[in-house]
């Protein structure tokens, strides 16, 4: 890209309110910078109908046995592992469930790899390894809308017959004609101009969470705001799952301590035990009937 095409670009634009943000004093920059950082999420807000469609989108697919799969480079890119990664802790899904790809491997997670991101091909290839079908969804993330790699992975994904996403930062990007749902979040120029790490990242970021968020409370992982199907692998979500408990059921600890080892720390299955008095089996098969459901399965 040469620098008139870069200068095109919607992250590329001068801030004129930040030009002389290395000249105040320090608490003026925090200031220049959290005035703009207040811009994203009112930009976030104005693409909710379309983070909407996602979401229903990927969970229609997720249901069916498919994926959600992120792709992006640099800051794109680690913000979709960042985001996969997070899901099995916090909702109990398998690894497989939600994924990250980034241009130039797991070595680029820490360090950039030149020149990954330009190659269209290379994106299409690595997609492929996934074994893509008709059931999985590739989310196509980049502040541009304009990265090769990224670009070579949505158009894999529409050829196989994949639901295809954007989440970009650019006007009528390239990506965003590619996919089927756009999301495209307008934050504006960047305090320091071209770091699409600070507000486009963090609108990437919120919606990211938005759509992984959403699909899990759309596939019951959700009852009232609580996680329920959280893993218990430390001592925090331990206490976490046991607090849950409490506040759902009231139970007093004897009760809790007695009904998570009997689920094997399983909270969804837990709660349904104890606010139906049904044994174990049954409960299993009242979520099982209801999808998942807490509040179907106690109404």
């Amino acid at each position: 890209m040469n620098t008139g095409e870069l200068s095109k670009l919607a992250t590329e634009q001068i801030n004129k309110d930040t030009t002389n943000i290395d000249s105040v004093s320090t608490l003026e920059m925090i200031e220049m910078i959290n005035k703009e950082d207040k811009k994203v999420a009112e930009a976030v807000e104005k693409e909710k109908e379309n983070i909407a469609k996602a979401v229903d989108a990927i969970a229609e697919r997720l249901r069916r046995g498919g994926r959600l799969i992120y792709v992006g480079a640099g800051t794109s890119g680690r913000i979709g592992i960042l985001d996969a990664s997070e899901c099995p802790p916090t909702y109990g899904v398998s690894d497989e469930l939600v994924q990250g790809i980034i241009a130039g491997g797991n070595t680029a997670i820490f360090k950039a790899v030149e020149g990954a991101e330009d190659n269209k091909e290379l994106g299409a290839k690595e997609i492929s390894k996934k074994n893509l079908s008709n059931l999985d969804v590739v989310c196509g993330i980049a502040a541009s809308g304009r990265t090769p790699y990224v670009i070579g992975a949505m158009e894999y994904g529409k050829k196989v017959g994949a639901r295809v996403l954007s989440v970009t930062m650019s006007p009528n990007s390239e990506m965003a004609n590619i996919a089927h749902i756009p999301i495209t979040v307008l934050v504006g120029p960047e305090a320091v101009t071209g770091s699409t790490r600070m507000k486009c990242g963090t609108a990437q970021k919120m919606v990211l969470n938005m759509l992984s968020t959403g699909t899990m409370i759309k596939l019951g992982k959700v009852y009232n705001n609580l996680m329920v199907d959280v893993q218990t692998s430390n001592e925090k979500l331990v206490a976490r799952a046991k607090r849950i408990l409490k506040l759902t059921t009231d139970a007093d600890d004897i009760t809790i301590d007695k009904v998570l080892r009997a689920t094997n720390n399983d909270v969804k299955l837990s709660i349904v035990v104890i606010k139906t008095d049904l044994e174990i089996n049954k409960a299993k098969e009242l979520l099982h009937k209801n999808c998942g459901y807490v509040k179907k399965c106690i109404v």
